[in-house]
Parts: C-alpha cells; sequence; structure tokens
C-alpha cells in the first residue's frame, strides 16, 4: 500500500496590532511629576547643593574680615580673583566677588569650610583668618572640639550644655566652670567673658572705684571665684589701688587759666571707666600669670 503524505495547516502569522491614539485621547501621566526649570538665575547666595546642608546651618567661626582684605591685597588679587580660585580649586560654585566683598565688610562670615577655601587661595593658615573668640561656641569652633566632648569633660548632658552656650549664660558650678577652663585652654579673662560674667564685672568694678570698694571685695570674689589664684587679698590689694587711681584722676584740684576750668580730670576719670575691666586684669596679672 502506497504511503500516503502528511499534510498540515500553514501556521498562522504573528500579528502585532498598533493602536493609534485620537487626539482627544488621555495621554498617561508619569507617576513622577517632573521638576520645572527655575525661572530666571537663582537669588544670591545660593549655597545648595554645596556645601552641605546641615554644614551650612552649622554656626560660623569668628572672621578676621580686615585680615582677610589685607591679604588679599598683599597678593594683588582682586574679590574676583579669589571668587574664582574658591569655585575652581575648592569646589563651591556659587561664590562670587560680590560674596567675597560682603566677607571682607563684615556683613556676613564665612563658613567652616568656606573659611578654609579661602585660607587656601590667599595662602595663608586658617587660624590668620579667624579673629578673636568671645563666647562658649567660638572657643569651641577654633579649637575643632565636639560638644559632646566638652559637655563630657565638664558633666553635662549635652542638650543642657547645648542651651547654655546657645543663650551666652553659664550656669554650670564651679568645678564644672574649671573643668571647661581646662577642656577650652581658657585664661580666667577667656572664662569669664566667654560665660556672661564681664558685664556684671563691669558693673561692680565701676561701683567699686565710685563707692566704698570695701563693700565689693566679696561679690567680686564670688564671681571670680573660677580660679582659686585669685584669692580675698589679692582682690582687696587691687580693688584698694584701683579706687585710689580713680579718686585721685576726679578729685584733682581745678586749676583756673583765662577764667576756664580746667577738665582734664574729668576726662581722665572717663577714660578710665572706660577701660575700666582691662585695667583690672593688668593690675590682677601683675601677681598672678594666666
Amino acid at each position: 500500500m502506497a504511503e500516503q503524505p502528511v499534510v498540515t495547516a500553514a501556521p498562522h502569522p504573528y500579528v502585532v496590532r498598533v493602536h493609534r491614539r485620537s487626539a482627544h485621547e488621555r495621554q498617561p501621566q508619569h507617576p513622577y511629576p517632573q521638576p520645572r526649570p527655575y525661572p530666571g538665575p537663582r537669588p544670591y547666595p545660593d549655597p545648595q547643593p554645596y556645601p552641605d546642608p546641615q554644614t551650612a546651618a552649622a554656626p560660623t567661626p569668628p572672621f578676621n574680615a580686615p585680615a582677610a582684605r589685607r591679604l588679599r591685597i598683599a597678593l594683588g588679587m582682586g574679590p574676583e580673583h579669589v571668587a574664582y580660585g574658591m569655585r575652581s580649586s575648592f569646589g563651591l560654585p556659587y561664590v562670587t566677588p560680590d560674596l567675597v566683598a560682603a566677607w571682607e565688610r563684615g556683613a556676613i562670615a564665612p563658613t567652616s569650610p568656606e573659611l578654609t577655601a579661602l585660607a587656601g587661595v590667599l595662602w595663608c593658615s586658617p587660624g590668620e583668618l579667624i579673629g578673636t573668640p568671645r563666647t562658649l561656641r567660638e572657643h569651641r569652633m577654633v579649637r575643632g572640639i565636639a560638644a559632646e566632648d566638652i559637655a563630657r569633660a565638664v558633666g553635662l548632658e549635652l542638650s543642657a550644655y547645648l542651651q547654655m552656650e546657645e543663650s551666652g549664660e553659664w550656669r554650670g558650678t564651679d568645678r564644672q566652670s574649671a573643668a571647661l577652663a581646662v577642656a577650652l585652654d581658657l585664661s580666667l579673662p577667656e572664662l569669664v567673658v566667654a560665660t556672661g560674667r564681664e558685664v556684671r564685672l563691669r558693673e561692680l568694678l565701676h561701683s567699686a572705684v565710685t563707692t566704698r570698694w570695701q563693700a565689693h571685695v566679696r561679690p567680686a570674689a564670688k564671681l571670680l571665684s573660677l580660679d582659686r589664684q585669685l584669692d580675698r587679698h589679692l582682690l582687696e590689694d587691687v580693688l584698694r589701688e584701683m579706687h585710689t587711681d580713680y579718686q585721685g584722676r576726679v578729685t584733682a584740684t581745678l586749676t583756673w587759666a583765662n577764667g576756664t576750668a580746667a577738665t582734664d580730670s574729668g576726662d581722665a576719670g572717663l577714660d578710665f571707666l572706660d577701660g575700666i575691666v582691662d585695667h583690672f586684669w593688668s593690675l590682677v596679672q601683675r601677681t598672678t600669670t594666666y
């Protein structure tokens, strides 16, 4: 019997249907809205994305604006040269000549990263651009110490220390104050200023030289109990000398010249009161070392 051929049906071709959308059909929406381009130039200054937002929000160290200007002029550079160097070499694309000029005027202070970059452009150390610190925060930042380390050294909770640092009112004990001076390497005059006690010291000294100095020995000793070297006997000697000096200036015998009373003694007394805190520390330093 002859073999019969096998016949199979031809396979159906694959068909891809293409749907043409009408002009009235709603287009699919992107799951995330695309950002629109910023309309126009960004407001000045715009430090984003440089530096880090946390860095930008951090407090700035004390800045010596006259020193920055003096160093720039000595190098024969203009603000535009400084700005270009900070943009090209230190990755701070937002720095402009106007921002550099604002730093030099003291209108604003550079942040820590900006100060480091500025020092690099001006060929100096960051320390040459840092002004004299006065607050606890400024002393800590100049020394590069974390707030956690200071709080631990003085025996305070971090939140409590930061609150004192931000308010400028130190409320620690004498022992904690001594530990603070060691942790930040502060002299007694620096510690008095940083802990917010200079205003009270000025008031006590003013009263001591204008009234009875004996009544102000005890309050001054309590205020300055931060250092045991400054004992009561030393304070008595200093206040007595300051009282004698001031009274000698203001009670000098008036002289007459061409019918006009001389007022040099009054001016001398005002000058003495203006610099009374510095005069006090200069007398203290004659017998103690800070």
